[in-house]
């Protein structure tokens, strides 16, 4: 394909209801998406960075001026692009996974727009539907939790994954899995929130029988995460640490995860998401594909990332309602706590482009060769 133009949009899309990490508290999504026109197709990218570089180094506005100035020139340079050249066309610039996942989705999505082909098709799918689970967020009581794990529970949802950090743990975790009984999937997110130091505390929450302890520690800290894997029942998985195949193989060699959390945008695109995902299937370690609030662009194409053979665990791929009142293209729907698979050529769902315009936070960039 050539590349024609890329147009960066921004808009913001509120929350159904605030969502709170231990990063901080969000009650509306500041959004980029990728939008691509090729000489034989157009295709959409959504970029997962925050408004602010807590969760991550990458931040919205960042990830627009590195797309702009450093990414977008190399891919308007190519005169045959495809995909699969994108890392190395791309390894230059140093990091902004990010912003280069958010071009990567759009690439891909123009370049099976083109061949007629599916996400699900391309990643290598093996299921029709995916089993899903939910995050919920750090509440103000937990009364509000409990009605908050309610509501997801009578909607279907196969697993419940809860924000947790210090303060807000083993008293929310015992009450949560009282209401769910013994048998329900519970896990925790810590996204980072505690240090080596908190391990006989955590040690606690072995007795909650969860699935899982997501990222407790620093990303970089990679040795206090086999401390604890040797210290708790509960199996240790890691999701900020992983950001290739190579730092994965690393991190279960060394035994500090035993299951991983994929997030296509915190590893650099869905390429990249695939083939950590086989190095883990080669070594039976399960993983699951985590969210980022996003729309129905990045929903679809995770969804189908979730279908490949080694996702055994529900992920965060939530219906839409979840998180938006409505969204940027037809709503993903949850039946019998799943959601079906697009089927059609790309990310199998339209944009809703009228909305994408009633939503900018400002006028669109539009770049050209």
């Amino acid at each position: 394909m050539k590349v024609e133009s890329i147009t960066l949009h921004r808009i913001g899309m509120p929350l159904v209801r605030p969502f709170e990490t231990s990063f901080g508290r969000e009650t509306e999504r500041d959004v980029l998406l990728v939008h691509l026109v090729t000489d034989v197709a157009e295709g959409w990218g959504e970029c997962v960075a925050g408004s602010s570089p807590a969760y991550s180094s990458e931040y919205v506005d960042g990830c627009a001026l590195v797309i702009e100035h450093h990414l977008a020139p190399r891919i308007f340079a190519a005169h045959d692009l495809r995909a699969a050249d994108l890392g190395r066309l791309l390894a230059p610039v140093v990091g902004h996974r990010m912003a280069k996942a958010a071009l990567e989705a759009a690439v891909l999505d123009a370049e099976l727009r083109a061949s007629g082909l599916s996400f699900s098709e391309r990643l290598g799918a093996v299921r029709t539907e995916v089993d899903c689970g939910v995050s919920v967020g750090i509440s103000t009581s937990i009364d509000e939790l409990l009605d908050e794990v309610q509501g997801y529970v009578d909607s279907g949802y196969r697993r419940i994954k809860l924000k947790i950090k210090p303060g807000w743990d083993l008293e929310p975790v015992a009450r949560v899995r009282e209401l769910l009984g013994p048998d329900a999937a519970l896990q925790v997110d810590a996204n980072t929130a505690y240090t080596r130091a908190d391990i006989a505390h955590l040690r606690e929450l072995d007795t909650a029988d969860l699935l899982l302890i997501e990222q407790p520690f620093d990303e970089e800290d990679i040795a206090s995460h086999v401390a604890l894997a040797d210290a708790i029942r509960t199996p240790v998985c890691l999701d900020e640490s992983i950001v290739s195949a190579s730092v994965a193989v690393e991190a279960i060699d060394r035994g500090a995860t035993s299951i991983i959390n994929i997030k296509p945008g915190r590893v650099g695109g869905y390429l990249p998401a695939v083939a950590i995902h086989d190095v883990c299937v080669e070594r039976s370690v399960p993983v699951w594909c985590g969210g980022m609030l996003e729309t129905g662009i990045g929903r679809a194409m995770n969804v189908a990332l979730a279908a490949l053979p080694g996702f055994t665990l529900p992920g965060d791929t939530s219906a839409s309602d979840r998180y938006y009142a409505e969204d940027l293209t037809e709503p993903f729907v949850l039946h019998e706590g799943r959601l079906t698979v697009p089927t059609g050529p790309g990310s199998g769902v339209t944009v809703r482009t009228d909305l994408v315009a009633a939503w900018a936070r400002s006028a669109p960039t539009v770049l050209h060769p």
